[in-house]
């Protein structure tokens, strides 16, 4: 009987968690190979891992937003989706949505709980959504795996959570991420237009991700006569028009450059090719942009909120995000002084290295092994 993995983040590209998804799964299948069956729902534009052919996969055909609400009901009303996973001995669902069933355990992956924590920051029927059904799938899930500790604590603050089937296994930056050639990464600046000097930040353009103090950090810099350009790498996710509205009221607008979506194969030359990468989040559940940089031999300069000192460790140099001038500080700190950037990017290297897929692989296993489900 096989376990069951749902990588429809992975199909979908939903940021970081598809990277949690596609990178886990392959991971275990090194682990165990032939235990694994996997499970998506194949909505919208869909682009199934190459990585897939071959392995037993079931799937659905589902708007988004309908099978949702087809889960949540299918979970208020204890109906049993099993048919949807036949013979499946467990179920891991690796995002907010647990398949509801009756005659298999199921392990749920939880991120983060900004849709709790920061409500301002999603939109209301989303916000709405996750408060009515994570707590619900929390308590139906034999086992439930937080990416941090920072998120594992909050989870059980929030809803009373037993903390004995809380278990955490922290995620690791995908294989690609790790120092570059000067060759390459001149070809990568060259193709996307980037300065010779750059403060660079990655991830999903939305409130959370505190841009809009990042930019006026950037003004002050910049009033200093320092000749700072920033790159922000990444999609738009929501609420995303304060941001856009702050650089286009900025004097120093010709010193943003926006990417938009990067693909994996050139993120590593645009992390190395960086001064130094800067995380300005205001919450993050993990924070994968840090350890990404730190492989990549990048100094990271980020905020102290949620678990982002958890995962930099003392490799990162931390700031205040609500705090403008202590944040420009930190950053002329590292952009003005090489030997500092030397010191952290070595510091970095061993901190990313602490953390592997193959690792977060055996620990999910020990968490099936915790509910009964046997491996070999």
């Amino acid at each position: 009987m096989p376990i069951y993995i749902d990588i429809s983040p992975a199909v979908h590209a939903k940021a970081g968690l598809s990277r949690y998804a596609d990178n886990l799964a392959q991971a275990l299948m090194q682990e165990v190979p032939g235990r694994f069956a996997f499970f998506f729902n194949r909505s919208g534009d869909s682009n199934i891992p190459q990585w897939l052919d071959g392995h037993c996969s079931r799937s659905v055909h589902a708007g988004y937003k309908p099978w949702r609400m087809f889960v949540w009901m299918g979970q208020l009303l204890h109906l049993g989706f099993d048919r949807l996973v036949p013979d499946c001995e467990l179920f891991h669902a690796t995002e907010h949505l647990l398949l509801p069933l009756r005659r298999s355990p199921t392990v749920l992956t939880v991120h983060d709980l900004i849709f709790h924590l920061f409500p301002q920051h999603h939109k209301p029927l989303n916000r709405w959504y996750l408060n009515a059904c994570v707590p619900l799938y929390c308590r139906r899930a034999n086992a439930v795996i937080c990416v941090s500790e920072h998120t594992k604590s909050d989870l059980v603050h929030a809803w009373r959570v037993d903390p004995a089937k809380v278990h955490v296994v922290y995620e690791a930056p995908d294989a690609v991420f790790q120092p570059t050639q000067p060759a390459q990464v001149a070809e990568v600046r060259r193709r996307y237009g980037l300065p010779e000097r750059y403060l660079l930040t990655v991830g999903t353009i939305e409130p959370r991700k505190n841009l809009t103090r990042l930019v006026e950090a950037l003004e002050l810099l910049r009033l200093s006569g320092e000749d700072v350009r920033l790159v922000v790498v990444g999609s738009k996710g929501w609420l995303y028009q304060d941001f856009y509205d702050k650089l286009a009221n900025s004097e120093r607008r010709s010193a943003v450059l926006l990417t938009g979506f990067v693909p994996n194969a050139d993120l590593p030359a645009i992390y190395a090719g960086a001064i130094a990468t800067v995380l300005p989040s205001l919450y993050e559940g993990f924070g994968l942009p840090v350890l990404e940089s730190m492989a990549c031999g990048t100094p990271v300069v980020t905020s102290r909120a949620a678990s982002l000192p958890e995962i930099g460790g003392e490799a990162a140099l931390y700031f205040d995000p609500q705090d403008v001038r202590e944040m420009a500080a930190a950053l002329e700190q590292v952009w003005r002084n090489p030997e500092l950037r030397h010191t952290m990017s070595h510091q970095g290297l061993t901190q990313a290295a602490r953390f592997s897929w193959s690792r977060a692989a055996q620990e999910t296993l020990r968490v099936y092994e915790s509910i009964g489900v046997g491996i070999t």
